[in-house]
Formats: structure tokens, sequence, C-alpha cells
């Protein structure tokens, strides 16, 4: 059927009438059970802030026919030969749903499941909650779980603090315990911010000593151009970002120091998927996360009320693209709306990324990050481009016999 692949042909489709049955392509969810409710207050969340597109709502909870719903369709409308459903469990913090939340939706998953389809499931929690209950449920579901750490105790608990404003350390430890305790599979998130995106080393190195096999680094960019915030001071670009947002060249410097350490020292047994991502494309394969692709619109974010946005970092009224119970699932994901914002990533590039040496690496990064002016330019750049380059040309040379290496063995 033509409509699955060719975008074009599918708007016309729909505009005669005609609704497929699943989607055009695959597409992942990001599901915000307990919405933006948190028990922490990082002092760099910007997430915390979205309870008020809800200013009349008391309960953020996804009730259970929501979920069930969501279930269903999330599985039905992915297209033939899907092999597998990733339900992804974010906030806030999830796991403020409790444990038998999470059991009625592996009820769900199996109820509508179909043949030859692997369902998964992730979760990303602070880990401050987690007992051995949550390690026996994990375990037994087989849940693949992100454990948020910002480094060794001084520099996660300067930021990552409970409401009454104590260090959420020694909690998040006992957590990572728990997981190991009970062979929970599970990887580590961790924030570069300007705090401390200034002590690579020290932050790796407390990785590594709670046991981080996985490691993932995000940068903390909040910024004013979808919306005003709190705390603000000027960029050199003419863009309003927060305190404690990572700087450019302080992000780029981060990931040499943290590259050359990893690459001296453990190579083959500590998998940064900052690093891996840069060798899979070296080595030609599709790019592993939206950000590197050259266009994106296949991830969306489902808050608790069943509210679809056009991704996680877009949770603004302006990218609300309807409610699951309103419209059906598969039309808000095929929609023109949602085509054309992930098609504007690759129109809306700048011609400074357009002649950049290293666009087959990020393809002008994450969208939410474009906010810097260019000199006679009609589209912004992405604020973290002079720490990517940074990055690139410091570890490219490397990157490059690693993966020389790899196709050899």
């Amino acid at each position: 059927m033509i409509w699955k692949n060719e975008p074009g042909s599918l708007k016309l489709a729909m505009s005669n009438g005609f609704r497929p049955a699943t989607a055009r392509a695959p597409f992942h969810l990001l599901i915000k059970p307990i919405g933006a409710k948190c028990n922490l207050r990082c002092d760099y969340c910007y997430y915390l802030e979205k309870d008020k597109l809800y200013p009349n709502q008391h309960s953020f909870r996804m009730t259970n026919e929501t979920l069930k719903s969501l279930t269903k369709q999330y599985i039905d409308s992915q297209p033939p030969g899907t092999i597998e459903v990733n339900f992804a469990w974010q906030g806030g913090e999830p796991t403020l749903m409790g444990i038998e939340f999470f059991r009625q939706a592996i009820r769900y998953q199996k109820q509508f499941s179909r043949p030859n389809l692997n369902i998964s499931n992730s979760l990303q929690t602070n880990g401050t909650l987690l007992n051995d209950n949550w390690g026996v449920f994990l375990k037994e579901h087989k849940f693949l779980v992100g454990i948020s750490v910002d480094g060794p105790m001084k520099l996660h608990d300067r930021l990552r603090r409970t409401k009454s404003g104590e260090g959420s350390f020694n909690l998040v430890k006992q957590g990572i315990e728990v997981l190991r305790r009970h062979r929970v599979e599970h990887n580590f998130l961790c924030t570069i911010n300007s705090y401390n995106a200034d002590h690579p080393q020290k932050v790796y190195k407390a990785l590594k000593g709670l046991g981080a096999e996985h490691i993932q680094f995000i940068p903390i960019v909040v910024h004013d151009l979808f919306n005003s915030g709190k705390n603000h001071l000027r960029s050199s670009h003419g863009i309003r970002v927060s305190e404690l947002s990572v700087q450019a060249a302080q992000y780029g410097k981060f990931f040499n120091a943290v590259f050359d350490v990893w690459h001296q020292k453990d190579l083959g047994k500590v998998f940064v998927q900052n690093f891996e991502r840069v060798l899979g494309i070296i080595m030609g394969a599709p790019p592993a996360v939206c950000t590197q692709a050259p266009t994106c619109g296949q991830n969306l974010a489902i808050e608790h009320d069943g509210t679809i946005f056009s991704c996680d970092h877009f949770v603004y009224p302006e990218f609300k693209l309807g409610r699951l119970q309103d419209t059906p699932l598969v039309e808000i994901v095929d929609s023109n709306r949602q085509f054309e914002f992930g098609q504007a990533k690759k129109d809306n590039l700048c011609n400074s990324c357009k002649e950049c040496p290293f666009l087959k690496f990020c393809h002008g990064d994450c969208p939410a990050l474009r906010i810097n002016k260019v000199k006679q330019e009609e589209h912004r750049l992405n604020y973290l481009c002079e720490g990517n380059k940074l990055f690139f040309q410091h570890s490219g040379a490397k990157m490059m016999r690693i993966a020389r290496s790899m196709q050899m063995r």
C-alpha cells in the first residue's frame, strides 16, 4: 500500500476520508503517567512547571481507562512488520504511580499484544523510591531502568535535592543497590549542567564507582524561546538561557575530557551512548537517536490525561496534537501537523549547518536547541554547536581508528 511509505500519498488518502488502521511507520511514545509530579526538586528541572498546563486539575495520575486505551492503540497502530513496541515510562517521577499501576499495564500489554511482536518496558527514575518490592517486579518483567545521577555526592546533591532541601545522593545509591541486588538491567543518565560540567573526570569516575557500564550524558539547556523563565542570563547570541544551562564550549570540553579517559581505560568495558552513536554513524549504521537523524517526528510524548505532544522537548500549547480519547492515535501520529513538525528539522537547517563537515553526525541536533541567531541567516543554529564541533575535532581521528578496528574484527 503506497500510503505507508509516501507521506504525500497518505495526506491525499486522508483528505479523501480514508483512515488507515496503522501508522505509515513505526513510532515511539514517551509516557508520563504521573505528569510533571515528582518527589524531588532538582534546580534545573524544566518539567515541573508543565503542571501549569492543567490549572484546574488536582490529580495527575493516569486513569485505568486512559492506560487501557493507550496500550491498545499504541500496539494496534504500529504498522505490519513491527518487531518491537517499547513502553517508555517517565515523569516527573513515574514510581509515584506505585507498582500496581505497572502490573495493570503489563496485563493490558499481554491482552492486546499480537503474534511475533516483542513488548518491552523501560523506566526512567530518580531511584529514591526503589525498594525490594520494586526490584522483584522490575526483574520479573524485564524492565530496563534508567537511573539519574549527576556525579559524586557533592556535585549530585548541589542540584538534585528533596522537597525539604536535603541531598538525594544516598537515596539514589540505595536504589541502585536494589537494582543490583535483584539483577535488574539498568543504565545511568547524567545531566551536564553549568556546575558539574567543570568536573568531567570526577563525574565519570563517580558513575563508574557506582557500577555504571552504560552511560548517557544529556545537556541541560533551559531557554525562553518558547516560554519565559526565572534566573535567566542573556547569552552572546541574544537568547536567554538559565544560569544552570551548560555553555557550549564547556559542553565540548566536558566530552573531550571524558572521551580521553574512556578511550584510554574503558573502551569495550563501559558503553557511553554519546560515543557509541558517533561510532555507529562512522561505521555506516543508521542514526540511533532522533537528534542524529535528518528529520524527526516519530518520538511523541503523551501526558497522564491522554494529551499528546509532538515531542517531549516541545510540551507547549502550540505543539499539542490532541487527546487520545478524542482522536485515534494513528491519526495523530500521521497527521499533517506532525509530519510537518518532523520535516521542519531538515527544512529549517541553516546554511552554517549545511556547509559543516560534521553534518552527518548531528544534522543540526535537536530542534529544541536551535536558538542561536546567525547573521544573514533565516534559520537558527543549535546552541551547542560550538561544543559539538570541539568534540568531533578532538575525537574524530581516534573514533575512525576504533571503527576500523571494530570492522576488521
